[in-house]
């Protein structure tokens, strides 16, 4: 034990077993929280104890958070320094450049490569950190450090926005750490060309997550109609233009992250084939749905409509609403894709919602693929939040 660390230790009905097999977070009535564990400032460090007093790990506390606390370390006497972030860092590292040839991936998928509540997007020479959790945002300078001692990058950013900040009690801030950034940066993904912009498009600027989903869409996509709904800077759409689509249309409410996807269909040589439509998706398809248009391939790719078991319920009916609304738009014998990226969604519910939306859109189905995020969005088995992303394909009746 670390003589200087304070002590937390859990309730005498809390199950310690959880933490010693892997499960990495302390809910706050699990743990006794009298006024010394309340005391603790947002981000410090405490060892962790069962009910016995035993030690369960090293961890980080939050006394503001539901997760009050992270477990860090199974060591109760590891130090939490630049050496243990660039160590963690390494690994990570090692396993990205062992997947990609070039240096375009989630480096860092939180809890998952042992660096909770914190994603690091990386862009060749640039990085984008989210500290999601307080001991990040309190050590955003020294795993920034870390990061360009072991990548090598010269641009971090620190992009401090999001919903998972706010359940942190953590204030937005957005600012580069280190390095410059005067534009978009392009990023080649399954052949298609992305403009990313880090500073000022949604998260950290590009959505890696969906990468494998991309590349089953572009089998479906040779000499087809595609349409992409919600398709932030064009995700599905410019890969199914790269892979061989006669059109693809993108319908976003991003002004700014449309004009991302033509630019990045113009690097592609594509521009032609691109056609984007701004407003609300619904009322977008709505309205496509009235003009008669049908496509060959028609791909949803919403936000987390159910970010929290609270808005499980909502959330369900949003997705089944999207489904009703893309059926009729997908030709007969085409191609319908539907994503959720919401934790709280498991994946049977998700594809019940989307079978229900689908048989009252008029349509039957096949379900043919079932898709999840690419390996560098590893999933901590304990832990059900980090594998989130849902995608599956459907054919439907023709």
């Amino acid at each position: 034990m670390t003589a200087d660390l304070p002590i937390i230790r859990l309730r005498p009905k809390s199950k310690p077993q959880a933490i010693r097999h892997g499960f990495p977070w302390v809910f706050a009535d699990e743990l006794v929280t009298d006024r010394r564990t309340r005391a603790i400032a947002p981000g410090s460090f405490a060892e962790l104890q069962d009910a016995e007093h035993r030690p369960l790990g090293l961890c980080t506390v939050n006394p503001n958070s539901k997760i009050i606390a992270r477990v860090m370390d199974a060591d109760p006497g590891a130090r939490i320094d630049g050496d243990w972030i660039a160590a963690r860092l390494s690994r990570a590292l090692a396993l990205r450049e062992r997947l990609f040839d070039k240096p375009f991936y989630r480096l860092v998928h939180a809890e998952s490569d042992g660096l909770p509540g914190t994603i690091i997007d990386r862009f060749g020479d640039a990085a984008v950190i989210q500290p999601n959790a307080a001991w990040a945002e309190r050590m955003s300078a020294e795993i920034a450090a870390a990061l360009r001692e072991v990548t090598g990058v010269r641009t971090v950013i620190l992009n401090g926005q999001g919903r998972a900040r706010g359940l942190e009690g953590l204030d937005e801030r957005l600012e580069i750490l280190s390095g410059e950034m005067s534009g978009p940066v392009e990023v080649s993904m399954n052949g298609a060309i992305y403009l990313a912009d880090l500073m000022q498009g949604q998260k950290t600027g590009l959505f890696y997550d969906q990468r494998p989903n991309h590349a089953f869409a572009q089998r479906l996509a040779k000499d087809a109609r595609v349409l992409d709904v919600f398709s932030h800077v064009g995700g599905f759409g410019l890969a199914a233009l790269a892979g061989g689509a006669v059109q693809a249309t993108c319908i976003d409410g991003s002004a700014p992250a449309l004009q991302l996807a033509q630019g990045g269909a113009k690097a592609m040589g594509a521009a032609d084939r691109l056609v984007t439509r701004q407003g609300d998706a619904f009322a977008q398809m709505e309205a496509l749905a009235a003009e008669g248009a049908q496509f060959d391939v028609v791909i949803c790719d919403p936000p987390a409509f159910a970010p929290s078991k609270q808005a499980l319920e909502a959330g369900l009916r949003a997705y089944e609403r999207v489904a009703k609304l893309a059926a009729p738009l997908v030709a007969p014998g085409g191609y319908l894709g539907l994503c959720s990226c919401s934790h709280a969604a498991d994946l049977t519910s998700f594809r019940n919602a989307s079978a229900r939306g689908i048989g009252r859109g008029g349509r039957r189905s096949q379900l043919i693929h079932t898709g999840q995020a690419g390996p560098d969005h590893p999933t901590l088995p304990q832990l059900a939040e980090t594998g989130y992303l849902k995608a599956l394909f459907f054919r439907l009746d023709g």
